[in-house]
């Protein structure tokens, strides 16, 4: 008599429980991906079989839950892919654990020092996606301070102002009073070594007839020193019988002297592309709707947050942000043929196709949830079931072997 067809069940089962357990012990693992026995029956030009094999364990690649945690290094896909990491050997792995933390040299690493791979940025914060891809790395160098470059105001002159001649640069640099112009606001703007000066607009209305206004400019503050620089006639507004800027709205400015040295340190001039886009003159009290300039002073590193294009942003002191680089997600054919290495981490192979590598959101590649985890997919209520139904084939199985041994010995004692 046989006893293989029993055996096969048993070593099928016992697979079959293998698989279970471990997927109830990863049912708390980052990203865990569970698996599952398929068995093929054996036959050998037979009418009766020869038992069961284990076909294949196939995985499976659903989405888990992806939950908060509050913790701005921590990422989940949303979505298909993979995040693609350089293992301390060398060697590349894919995995759905963004658990990562950042090194003294600025590394972003997982628990098991694998580096996360994506896009590096340029000085300028500027990321080239669809470059080469290399293990990303976070600078903790200080941002630079940048002068002033562009300034644009917008506001609403008074059309109901009184005509007034246009003040001179030695009246502007003595101080005007309240009578020697129209209107008047002021803007930051900032020189080549970050130090903030207060540029002081000065509206005038010259010509009711033409609704034409002079600018002058009065720029104080900065280094120890620095004295007060006049810019006379800065520009010209003039606005058509609707209220609405008809010339005069873009000039150019330098302040020269600005490059005059204060206690040793040497000031390139500042030179500033001034736009009054959007001014108007209505029957209105005179008002800024809106300043804007692109001029920073230096910032130190204060924090790294990722945003869910996989863009790693620096955050400066200053509240100018650069991008550090941008992390890159892989998408494959046929997922199910990744071969599990541990830690969290897959390889390719020829059954799963070579990798498809790109920025997240593009392709087949889902989105990065920053300070969220995707949760195990490991279904609990249905594994319990599973162990249920495999350990009574196991026990049916060795209830065959048994019923074979009582008709072999009664053989025996014939």
């Amino acid at each position: 008599m046989s006893f293989s067809q029993a055996l096969s069940g048993l070593s099928a089962q016992q697979q079959k429980l293998g698989a279970v357990g471990n997927n109830i012990a990863n049912s708390q693992t980052v990203g865990f991906k569970s698996s599952n026995v398929q068995f093929a029956d054996v036959y050998a030009e037979s009418r009766i079989g020869l038992g069961v094999r284990t076909s294949t364990v196939l995985q499976n690649f659903s989405q888990g839950n992806v939950e908060s945690t509050n913790r701005n290094m921590d990422l989940a896909i949303a979505g298909e892919g993979f995040f693609r990491f350089q293992q301390p050997n060398g060697e590349v792995g894919y995995s759905r654990n963004g658990q990562l933390t950042m090194t003294a040299d600025g590394r972003l690493v997982n628990a098991q020092g694998a580096q996360i791979m994506g896009y590096a940025a340029n000085a300028d914060g500027v990321v080239q996606a669809g470059g080469d891809v290399n293990p990303l790395r976070v600078e903790a160098g200080d941002l630079p301070a940048s002068a002033t470059t562009e300034l644009n105001v917008s506001l609403n002159l008074d059309s109901g102002e009184a005509e007034l001649a246009a003040p001179d640069a030695a009246a502007i640099e003595a101080g005007l009073g309240a009578d020697d112009y129209s209107y008047s606001t002021n803007a930051t703007v900032y020189d080549s070594q970050g130090n903030a000066r207060n540029l002081t607009f000065y509206f005038t209305k010259t010509d009711s007839a033409t609704n034409t206004w002079d600018v002058g400019l009065r720029m104080t503050g900065g280094p120890e020193g620095a004295g007060t620089y006049v810019v006379e006639n800065a520009a010209t507004l003039a606005f058509d019988a609707s209220g609405r800027l008809a010339s005069g709205g873009q000039v150019n400015f330098t302040f020269d002297d600005a490059a005059s040295e204060f206690n040793g340190t040497q000031l390139e001039p500042l030179v500033v592309d001034l736009d009054f886009a959007g001014t108007s003159q209505f029957a209105n009290n005179s008002t800024v709707n809106d300043i804007e300039q692109n001029g920073y002073t230096s910032g130190s590193l204060v924090g790294v947050t990722i945003e869910d294009d996989g863009t790693i942003m620096r955050n400066y002191s200053n509240e100018e942000s650069r991008a550090a680089g941008q992390i890159a997600l892989v998408s494959f054919r046929n997922p199910e043929g990744l071969k599990p290495d541990g830690d969290n981490l897959w390889t390719a192979t020829g059954a799963s196709g070579q990798e498809l590598v790109g920025a997240p959101g593009t392709g087949q590649r889902g989105l990065i949830e920053p300070s969220a985890v995707e949760t195990s997919n490991v279904d609990m209520a249905r594994e319990l079931v599973d162990m249920i139904v495999a350990q009574r084939a196991y026990q049916a199985n060795s209830q065959t072997i048994s019923t074979q041994d009582e008709l072999l010995q009664t053989i025996i004692n014939l």
